[in-house]
């Protein structure tokens, strides 16, 4: 394995994963925890759907988060430079 790679088992969904990454173990065990509730959380509210589906929207919900947070962080930065100009 790549120097820096670390291997993680989780299981999400009822399923075992192994998860090759460079973060710590405690990152790659919060994270794939995080995935499986918001998968429990999507079962709930879409009774029916697929798990192909249901991972579908758990990715474009992650995503939507995800550009969210760039844009808000990209604006505080740009606050920031404001306010050391000043």
């Amino acid at each position: 394995m790549p120097e820096g790679k670390r291997r993680y088992k989780a299981t999400i969904n009822g399923e075992s994963y192994t998860i090759v990454g460079p973060k710590s173990q405690e990152h790659m065990k919060t994270v794939a925890e995080t995935v499986d509730e918001q998968l429990v959380q999507l079962k709930q509210l879409t009774k029916g759907l697929s798990s192909e589906k249901q991972a579908i929207l758990l990715a474009i919900n992650t995503v939507s988060d995800q550009l969210t947070m760039q844009k808000e962080l990209a604006e505080l930065k740009e606050k920031m430079e404001q306010l050391q100009n000043e």
